[in-house]
């Protein structure tokens, strides 16, 4: 785990995260992703202190287990753990905190313990008399050594002998620091000199009561074992729960840690999403960086190939996209716009960043090249970087080597990220459809890299130019491109200008490919109607057939008829028959209402108004309309409409939302689920005719104001925002201008 740290340059800031932990453990956490961030969430909303420092007690839950004893101060770590666990209780919580705090029942026999300690770890009094009479017998003795101690110093007849009237400790022995010939005036052991040859002098007086205070102190150990002893007997009969605890523990430690590392640092969440392989950054810093230009990308594709001019930000930005990935698997929030980002989730992480030539080793740049390769190889569903991948051997062979490999890798479902020189290798890749080319941009005239990336194109290196900038003399730079040709320049156009020929028609074959589909799709459609059609025809036709027969046989039946009466009612009968007979034909020629199928791009009327449909569900669309407004509306609203859209001066009238409200709360929103809620209640307010709403999106840590702010910025139809005033939320809400 250190290694990618370091590889990535990410080993400070984890540091500075580590920080925040009570004591260090692994990055992993154990579970579903999703789960940890809905905890981080509601931790997010609780007020609570952090906890303190804590032991690893893994040692110790092992030497329980064989049933051994623990000192006073490793029961007190455990005594730490399980009142931090009370204090987290006491709060009294809800929702998932709530329910995981109460599930943890601490043993009765564990509660006192834990209630027996002092905050600096020692024993209360009052709780183990036998114990708290000899901590006042030692106190008693102390007193005693100390008054013995002063009222030697202040003897008149040693005074010509001491060096200073401090008291000095030798081994934990007190003692005095006395000049030669001492001994005429006072006895004792002397315990050493110093460096100016005094001696340091333990005084015979004092010697009784320090032998005393010994005993006391041995018979003190003595007590305190029997204590832990005692503890240790109850921690064993009660391991599962400490395992327990103790895990606990660590699991919150790490939720604690990343909440107020975001907080400190004003750092957001991305949390990987499953069955997705994409990835798209807006606005991400890399840490190790200062001042550093912010990135954003989509990525797509499979494999990305950054290439262009040296010294142009092309390694980090690699190790760029690989930190969002590590840091996202780990949960460690990042300096992101996460609401705009997203990252997929891959079993493993790969690169290869450094030199690996090795002399002691006996291996070549290349030869360890193809050593890292030949492990990566054998990895599936993963994400894999490489640094100058043509590094070490001729570019003519490797581009077809690195071809050849990258295509295996991609086979094993990989996502691949490399940056090379190699024209030759970005042309044999440009034309795969699932290869996304990203070039390193280069001011001509500042002759300066812009540390920016143009995407769909080969970059050039500009290899003369950044020697110019680092001190090659320009007299040898001249030479060299004498030496290098127009001809080879030609060729590397050439090479950049078919890739991205072959790019362009590589789209527009999968346009035409997308257009083929959708006009067969309709074709079936239409066939499918006219058998539909076919089949209503011939059954309408026939039951016209048996109608008719029916009414002829009725009429036939009264001309037989005697009674004036059954003549009639023949006749009637006859002529209800004729009657259905005439319905069943208007309906067999009438045209039949049109199922019209509507897709994504379509254009479409709903009442008075068009727009275009921007996508499709089962039985409704979303339908941009022409003046920017986006609507929900059912299939059986929207007809077919081929005419050019108008104007936007295009005057709408529609009616107003009975429900609609001018104010809209967006407290305790995900980022996304409040972006869909604001862009429908700004739509609603633009139909009831509201030209000023208020939007409260609390304070909080800041991330829901910045993605409101971002979407009304960016909102065709807001004229302008500000901070509400004090009485109507402050800085927690936005009055809003439409």
């Amino acid at each position: 785990m250190r290694q990618k740290l370091e590889a990535l340059d990410l080993i400070e800031y984890y540091k500075s995260f580590e920080s925040f932990l009570a004591r260090p453990k692994e990055l992993v956490l154990q579970g579903d992703t999703k789960v940890h961030l809905r905890y981080i969430n509601a931790l997010e909303t609780l007020s609570f202190a952090p906890p303190k420092e804590v032991k690893n007690l893994q040692s110790q839950l092992a030497l329980l287990k064989k049933f051994g004893y623990l000192k006073l101060d490793e029961i007190f770590e455990f005594v730490k753990i399980i009142r931090y666990f009370l204090y987290l209780k006491s709060l009294k919580c809800e929702g998932i905190l709530g329910e995981w705090f109460n599930a943890i029942q601490i043993p009765e026999q564990i509660l006192p313990i834990a209630k027996s300690f002092l905050e600096n770890g020692d024993l209360k009094s009052g709780i183990y008399l036998e114990l708290d009479s000899i901590n006042a017998s030692l106190e008693r003795l102390k007193r005693e050594i100390a008054e013995q101690l002063s009222r030697t110093l202040n003897q008149n007849k040693l005074t010509p002998y001491l060096v200073d009237r401090q008291i000095h400790f030798i081994n934990d022995e007190e003692c005095l620091l006395l000049k030669a010939g001492f001994h005429h005036v006072l006895k004792g052991q002397i315990l050493d000199r110093s460096s100016s040859g005094f001696f340091y002098v333990f005084p015979q007086n004092i010697a009784n009561l320090k032998d005393k205070y010994t005993a006391l102190k041995n018979q003190k150990e003595s007590h305190l074992f029997e204590i832990c002893r005692e503890i240790s007997s109850v921690f064993s009969k009660h391991l599962l729960f400490l395992n327990f605890i103790n895990k606990e523990f660590d699991r919150f430690d790490s939720y604690q840690a990343r909440l107020y590392f975001a907080k400190a640092k004003d750092l957001e969440f991305l949390a990987p999403k499953p069955n997705t392989t994409e990835i798209i950054l807006d606005s991400f810093k890399h840490p190790a960086l200062k001042n550093p230009k912010s990135i954003s990308l989509q990525f797509k594709g499979q494999v990305l190939m950054i290439t262009g001019v040296n010294a142009g930000g092309k390694t980090m930005l690699l190790k760029s996209i690989l930190s969002v990935v590590f840091l996202s698997k780990y949960l460690i929030p990042l300096p992101i716009n996460a609401a705009k980002s997203s990252v997929g989730n891959f079993k493993h992480l790969d690169f290869i960043f450094e030199d690996p030539q090795n002399s002691k080793n006996d291996i070549s740049t290349f030869g360890g090249r193809m050593l890292e390769f030949s492990h990566i190889l054998k990895q599936s569903d993963g994400i894999i970087g490489v640094d100058e991948i043509e590094l070490g051997t001729d570019s003519d062979e490797a581009a077809s080597l690195f071809k050849i490999l990258l295509e295996n890798l991609m086979q094993k479902n990989n996502k691949i990220i490399i940056t090379t020189h190699h024209k030759r290798l970005a042309a044999l890749m440009a034309g795969n459809p699932k290869v996304q080319l990203l070039a390193a941009l280069f001011d001509e005239e500042a002759q300066m890299p812009t540390f920016s990336f143009l995407d769909g194109t080969i970059g050039k290196s500009y290899a003369f130019e950044t020697a110019l900038r680092y001190g090659i003399p320009k007299s040898l730079i001249q030479s060299a491109k004498t030496l290098y040709g127009e001809d080879k320049e030609k060729l590397n156009a050439l090479i950049e200008n078919a890739s991205r020929l072959e790019m362009q028609l590589s789209q527009e074959i999968a346009t035409t490919k997308e257009k083929n589909h959708t006009l067969e799709q309709r074709i079936q459609h239409l066939k499918d109607k006219e058998i539909a059609l076919k089949e209503r025809f011939d059954k309408l036709q026939s039951s016209l057939e048996s109608t008719y027969q029916d009414a002829i046989k009725a009429a036939k039946m009264a001309i037989k008829e005697q009674s004036t009466s059954d003549k009639h009612r023949a006749m009637n009968t006859a002529n209800t028959l004729l009657n259905k007979a005439k319905a069943i034909k208007q309906d067999s020629t009438s045209k039949p209402k049109d199922s019209m199928i509507f897709t994504q791009g379509m254009r479409v009327k709903y009442r008075n108004m068009r727009g275009i449909i921007l996508s499709c569900q089962k039985q409704s669309a979303v339908v941009e309309l022409e003046s920017g407004m986006k609507i929900k509306a059912h299939f059986s609203e929207l007809k077919a409409s081929t005419n050019i859209p108008n104007l936007p001066t295009t005057k709408i009238n529609i009616q107003a939302p009975q429900s609609a409200s001018p104010m809209l709360d967006l407290h305790g929103m995900r980022a996304e689920e409040a972006l869909e809620k604001l862009d429908e209640f700004i739509s609603n307010s633009l139909i009831a005719g509201f030209d000023e709403v208020l939007i409260y999106h609390g304070i909080g840590t800041g991330r829901l104001s910045v993605v409101v702010r971002d979407f009304l910025k960016s909102h065709p139809k807001v004229l302008g925002f500000q901070d509400a005033p004090p009485k109507a939320g402050g800085f927690g809400a936005k009055i809003v201008k439409l």
